[in-house]
């Protein structure tokens, strides 16, 4: 005779012992890797559930896709602590959780005064079976019209008020900090490029994020 399925039930929580962490739906946890030489993956978790003793708890998560781990790899402007939610879910023993983390929203990243080991952002959806992403368009900046990597040091043009990379002005990373009034090659009048007043970007400016030029 087989022997019958054991009933599973959902529960609202769980301490996970090995880092006395609550955990609940909604909550975003870093995973154990199969590989140890690899990061942690980061997941959301779904649901919890256990069986009808309270053990073998298992939990339903949704991973998140660092860039590499995409079908196009890592780009310029992805973020050193950039994910994409995908669609691929999964169900995990909740042994495997070694942490728990937080994945803004790429807003909300931008304003943190400082970024902590367990602080990721995700501004894309993506799609693991076509390597698709939603939005599948944002704002440019810059002469190169890329998307803003929050990693990167920006200038903004007095004038017309897009952002620059250094470099894509010719000019180094410590030399764009001193920079006072900054006028771009299209708004300029002869020489005058670079006048007094310190516009180097920061990591708490909110037009970077919203003062969108055109789309991409």
């Amino acid at each position: 005779m087989a022997k019958p399925r054991s009933t599973r039930r959902t529960i609202d929580s769980y301490n996970v012992k090995s880092i006395n962490k609550i955990i609940r739906a909604g909550d975003c946890v870093l995973m154990r890797p199969s590989d140890s030489n690899k990061p942690s993956y980061v997941a959301r978790v779904e649901k919890i559930e256990s069986d009808s003793r309270g053990a073998n708890v298992r939990v339903h998560v949704r991973w998140y896709y660092r860039p590499e781990e995409s079908i196009g790899g890592r780009r310029q402007f992805h973020g050193s602590k950039e994910l994409f939610l995908s669609d691929h879910y999964d169900i995990q023993s909740a042994d495997t959780i070694e942490g728990k983390c937080t994945v803004h929203s790429f807003k909300s990243y931008t304003k943190l005064d400082s970024v902590g080991n367990d602080d990721f952002f995700c501004r894309f959806e993506y799609n693991s079976s076509t390597g698709a992403f939603n939005p599948d368009r944002v704002a440019v900046y810059c002469k190169c019209e890329m998307p803003y990597n929050p990693d990167d040091l920006m200038v903004q043009c007095e004038d017309c008020s897009d952002w620059f990379h250094p470099t894509c002005i010719d000019v180094n990373i410590e030399e764009a900090k001193k920079l006072k009034h900054f006028f771009c090659e299209n708004c300029s009048s002869g020489n005058q490029k670079k006048l007094n007043n310190y516009h180097a970007a920061s990591r708490h400016s909110e037009t970077k994020v919203d003062g969108k030029r055109r789309r991409r």
